[in-house]
């Protein structure tokens, strides 16, 4: 009887030993995964992001956008280009949560679309071979110097975000959906820097990490800082419009013949979202809106024409400063008249 219990005690510790692996390999694999996905639960807990925008939206308008980092409005994401007492800029970080498997990058094609699958994500060892971003083989893996990393280089994004009415708040929102660094490159012949797209990422995976960067937002206040994600959040960037989602598939260039006819089309889509906004609840545009303050001027200059018109007319100007002086006749003591200038009498007051 001992014997037989000894023996299946015995069973018992050789079966939860040979568990204890198991269990931690699936747990390994739930972490990897975790990693891979880049949005971990605690990163979700710790730092809230943007709500996420329904599927079933009543209304959407997704715009594809080129802002330039040499711009002073979006300048807080290009500097510092390297490193510097723990301030990192937009790429260097996106970089480094790349070749860290923290987030996932997606290949950008050559018809600008982007695709968000398995068949879709990029060799992290081709892209540093592509664009000659030198590296070192270790026993850990790939090691790259911040000095290395082309953040210098990369001076414009293409950011996809979609203007849709909310339901549930009644109110018009902006949202990111997806990120593109741009690596801007001269030749060895100093022509004009060629662009390169890198890849693409989704907002949603990069957002609990921007959270936790911040970046400065004024030349005049050091002191005045925010984290990266309500920058993108609040729609703080300036970029001009290159394509919306359209059944053609086509960006403005292909449409558009000149560079005059592609600015009037990026206004009249920039109209087309502002009046939509100031169209939901009939409110009026605002006053000093763009195309107002054109139709006011115009306006102000056929007024002044007019009335140079009829001063000319009558022989007298208009937009003169000096005011017209009635001249009239005063009578003298005598009873004669005089047709000198205007008496001026001055009352005395009494003390």
């Amino acid at each position: 009887m001992r014997l037989a219990l000894s023996i299946l005690l015995w069973g018992c510790i050789c079966t939860a030993v040979s568990a204890q692996p198991a269990a931690r390999q699936r747990e390994q694999q739930q972490r990897a995964q975790q990693t891979e996905q880049g949005l971990s639960v605690r990163a979700q807990i710790s730092f809230p992001i943007q709500k996420a925008m329904d599927e079933d939206v009543a209304w959407k308008r997704e715009i594809y956008r080129e802002i330039n980092l040499l711009d002073e409005s979006n300048a807080g994401l290009y500097y510092p280009v390297e490193p510097v007492d723990g301030k990192t800029n937009l790429f260097t970080y996106i970089f480094k949560l790349v070749m860290r498997r923290a987030v996932t990058a997606y290949e950008y094609r050559l018809d600008g679309s982007e695709v968000f699958d398995e068949a879709s994500k990029i060799n992290l060892k081709s892209l540093l071979d592509n664009y000659h971003i030198f590296y070192e083989k270790t026993d850990r893996g790939i090691r790259i110097d911040d000095s290395d990393i082309p953040s210098r280089e990369v001076t414009a994004y293409y950011v996809k975000e979609a203007a849709y009415f909310d339901d549930r708040n009644a109110v018009m929102r902006t949202k990111v959906l997806a990120l593109c660094p741009i690596l801007k490159r001269e030749d060895d012949f100093g022509d004009a820097a060629t662009s390169y797209p890198l890849f693409w990422v989704k907002y949603d995976d990069i957002a609990p990490f921007l959270a936790k960067q911040t970046m400065m937002t004024s030349n005049l206040n050091n002191a005045a800082v925010m984290s990266m994600d309500d920058y993108f959040t609040q729609s703080l960037y300036k970029g001009k419009i290159y394509k919306t989602t359209n059944m053609l598939g086509k960006t403005l260039a292909q449409y558009c013949p000149t560079d005059s006819a592609m600015a009037r089309e990026q206004k009249r889509i920039e109209k087309e979202l502002a009046d939509f906004d100031a169209g939901i609840w009939g409110r009026p545009e605002p006053k000093d809106s763009v195309d107002s303050v054109a139709v006011m001027d115009k306006k102000a200059a056929k007024a002044l024409a007019r009335k140079n018109r009829r001063a000319a007319s009558s022989g007298g100007s208009a937009s003169s400063p000096r005011a017209k002086v009635k001249k009239s006749g005063t009578k003298s003591r005598g009873g004669s008249s005089s047709s000198g200038s205007a008496r001026v009498t001055v009352r005395r007051q009494r003390h």
